[in-house]
């Protein structure tokens, strides 16, 4: 039973990552509203290489290859997040409930989701 639990860990983590990777190139041009304009003209291609890394994070998760070095990245992609967009924006809320709300969800969804790649790496880590 344990390891059918493994199983479907990975799936119901992998899955969701593909998911929001695929949206990224989906929407790409909407999403790149969502960054700073401090990082210019790059904006379209971070959406891009992010969503690369999203997909390339559900790949190694559900196949279990490489899981040691893709899931410590992807939480700190996810915390390089939380402190360029997150924090920013609830900083700049200015009393904005739905601003704030949006933010802090984010904030909320990125750490959670660093905190499990950061438990899943540990949980192989001793795997060959």
């Amino acid at each position: 039973m344990g390891n059918a639990f493994k199983i479907a860990g990975r799936l119901i983590f992998g899955i969701p990552l593909a998911v929001f990777g695929l949206l990224h190139f989906m929407g790409a041009q909407g999403m790149q509203s969502m960054i700073p304009a401090y990082f210019g003209p790059t904006r379209l291609a971070l959406v891009y290489i992010t969503g690369a890394a999203l997909i390339a994070a559900a790949a190694s998760v559900i196949t279990k290859i490489l899981i040691k070095v893709s899931m410590p990245l992807l939480a700190v992609m996810l915390l390089i997040f939380i402190c360029t967009l997150h924090l920013p924006g609830i900083a700049a809320a200015n009393g904005n409930m739905q601003a704030m709300t949006m933010s802090l969800t984010g904030l909320l969804k990125d750490s959670a989701i660093a905190g499990a790649a950061l438990f899943i790496a540990g949980a192989h880590w001793n795997d060959q």
